[in-house]
């Protein structure tokens, strides 16, 4: 765990005073405790996202070098799973399964790694795909796996039968974020195309939503329990909601920009309270969010450029990976 010292109590109460936009609330003060850990490997992971696993551990995808880890929050004790050669794996998610299910770029394959017995299938994408350059994957109310390529693709596992479908995407390169809704809808935002959409479960086809600001660079989505659709704006600097249920387009969208003078969100993540959570790569902090109050407030990393692309977490945990720095953090919300 990383120390706690009086320097760095400063800083973070520092950062916390800052505040927000004109027409926002101040940022307040940090309810939350934040608590880190190195993770002990031998060799740099390339730790991406990361998932809650069903044992009270945690998943991570250790772009770097190839692996599934798990790492034990009680113990700190870090396990790294092969997953084949020329694995480069980019998302992870807990299935209705209690499996661990992977987009892995590097073998243009979904990984599925059953837990607790660490055992491997691979669901290749349809031969003569070219490179997806995978991101990340969402279940549906039906049980079956959608996910992201990069390049320009949107496809689906269909997991009773192991059928792997694959379509392009609109207006080409740039799908990354996916997220499922409480009805069981799939939703996810292009960083290229800068826009949202919703895929026809049935047809596979994606339905383009427009942002109302111009080249965003929507990157990662997420739904709150309303089914309204959170989207964190890379080069906007803003956080943004759709709700498709609100009437007439002006309902249908807000947008707040988040503190500071060089916002750049990355991650984002709705919690079992519906606040909500989103990194900030330009701030070197997580931010949460309340929509009722519209307050945004402040974790601010102890280390520099902790780049956490990935939020996920359990009740009264949300966990971060930081990609920059090799470490796993926690903010204990309850």
């Amino acid at each position: 765990m990383e120390p706690f010292t009086r320097r760095s109590a400063l800083a973070t109460l520092g950062a916390a005073l800052l505040t927000g936009t004109a027409g926002l609330q101040p940022a307040v003060a940090q309810t939350g405790r934040m608590q880190s850990w190195k993770l002990s490997t031998a060799r740099r992971t390339g730790i991406h996202d990361l998932a809650p696993a069903p044992d009270g551990g945690v998943w991570f995808t250790a772009q770097a070098s190839g692996h599934l880890g798990w790492f034990d929050p009680g113990s700190g004790r870090t396990e790294l799973l092969a997953l084949g050669s020329g694995s480069a794996p980019h998302g992870v998610i807990q299935g209705p399964d209690k499996a661990a299910w992977i987009t892995d770029g590097g073998q243009n394959a979904i990984v599925r790694v059953g837990w607790p017995e660490r055992s491997l299938h691979l669901y290749p994408l349809p031969r003569g795909t070219p490179h997806a350059n995978l991101n990340t994957c969402a279940f549906d109310g039906n049980g079956d796996l959608w996910f992201t390529g990069q390049a320009g693709y949107v496809g689906r596992v269909a997991v009773k039968t192991g059928q792997v479908s694959v379509k392009a995407s609109p207006r080409g390169r740039g799908p990354y974020g996916i997220c499922s809704t409480p009805g069981g809808e799939v939703w996810w935002c292009s960083l290229a195309g800068s826009f949202i959409a919703r895929i026809d479960r049935r047809s596979g086809d994606s339905v383009v939503v427009e942002p109302p600001t111009p080249e965003q660079g929507a990157r990662r989505v997420w739904s709150d329990s309303r089914g309204r659709i959170w989207v964190s704006e890379w080069n906007s600097g803003q956080l943004s909601v759709h709700d498709p249920a609100a009437a007439g387009a002006a309902g249908r969208w807000r947008q707040w920009k988040l503190p500071g003078e060089r916002p750049r969100p990355y991650a984002i993540y709705v919690d079992e309270r519906d606040m909500v959570w989103v990194s900030d790569f330009g701030g070197n902090a997580c931010w949460s969010f309340d929509a009722r109050s519209e307050r945004f407030e402040r974790y601010a990393f102890p280390r520099e450029s902790a780049n956490v692309r990935q939020i996920l977490g359990r009740p009264g945990e949300v966990w971060l990976p930081e990609s920059g720095t090799e470490h796993i953090s926690v903010i204990r919300t309850g």
